[in-house]
């Protein structure tokens, strides 16, 4: 069937493997190879090009693997629907995520979800904004937490205010400080976040016109928070993922208040399975937004 092979397709694009795809989808290697010999031949022009490093879509592979997805994706909501018609709630919800989201409010969402909608599968892949934003116009999830969208394929739903602190290592002479400011921070060495799409940070020194001392530039919030933790430099990070610090370190506030919207952007037309994961999401915000906002 070729909704079976465009699955294939899209699992192989996605992991850049056939043994892995093959692994992944309970199959074996020659089953997902044969699959993509076929979808060639029926085509009549290559999908895949095979090299020393994995596998790659050719330009044509990319074009056709866009329009198999929304194949892939109007069955699900067919089935969906129809599952709706007979009072039962099931699908799945591919879900992208920040790191924050996924420490911080997702196992408490899924435990939720999972109690009033057993029959609803979750799947989860965690990127930066960019790669978020990139899943979503191929197709690849179907709902994702941004700090903000301009594509007006999506919907965004503002969810929460995530302000921005400063950190800093006991032995920096700005440790005692109840306040910091953004002008103070410009003299210090600073480790710069260095996620892509929209940097909060950058943005907050942009904003004040204030270019910073940037010694380095890390991807991950641990690999920061340890930096400043043995004093190689100070940083800025939002509240949500400064829950565990290194015991030297301390949070403080900046004086140009500053923060990030997180927010979660969807497709126009959500799948029944999909929107009650949004009414569950909302719901938990709601239940919990005294303590969320405790957390400021």
């Amino acid at each position: 069937m070729s909704l079976v092979k465009y699955e294939i397709l899209s699992k192989v694009a996605e992991v850049q493997s056939f043994t892995e795809a093959a692994q992944l989808l309970g199959l074996t290697q020659s089953a997902v190879s044969h699959a993509v010999s076929s979808l060639e031949k029926e085509f009549g022009f290559a999908l895949i090009h095979r090299n020393r490093n994995g596998v790659r879509l050719t330009t044509e592979g990319q074009t056709m693997l866009l329009a198999m997805r929304q194949v892939l994706q109007a069955e699900e909501l067919l089935q969906q629907e129809a599952a709706k018609i007979v009072g039962v709630t099931k699908g799945t919800v591919r879900i992208g995520l920040i790191s924050s989201i996924s420490t911080q409010w997702m196992p408490n969402i899924i435990h939720s979800l999972d109690g009033q909608y057993p029959g609803i599968k979750i799947e989860l892949r965690e990127g930066d904004y960019y790669e978020i934003e990139q899943w979503l116009i191929n197709g690849e999830i179907d709902c994702g937490f941004l700090n903000r969208t301009s594509s007006k394929q999506f919907n965004f739903m503002p969810l929460k205010k995530d302000y921005l602190f400063c950190i800093v290592s006991s032995k920096s002479h700005l440790y005692n400080k109840e306040e910091i400011d953004l002008f103070e921070i410009a003299q210090e060495p600073f480790i710069m976040p260095s996620y892509r799409g929209m940097n909060d940070v950058v943005a907050t020194f942009e904003k004040h016109d204030i270019k910073p001392n940037i010694r380095f530039e890390l991807f991950d919030d641990w690999g920061i928070m340890s930096m400043v933790g043995h004093h190689v430099g100070v940083s800025i990070l939002p509240k949500l993922v400064l829950s565990q610090l290194p015991e030297n370190v301390r949070v403080i506030p900046l004086k140009q208040k500053s923060f990030r919207t997180i927010g979660l952007a969807t497709k126009q037309t959500l799948s029944p399975a999909a929107q009650k994961f949004v009414e569950v999401l909302q719901q938990w915000l709601e239940e919990n937004e005294e303590d969320l906002t405790a957390r400021k």
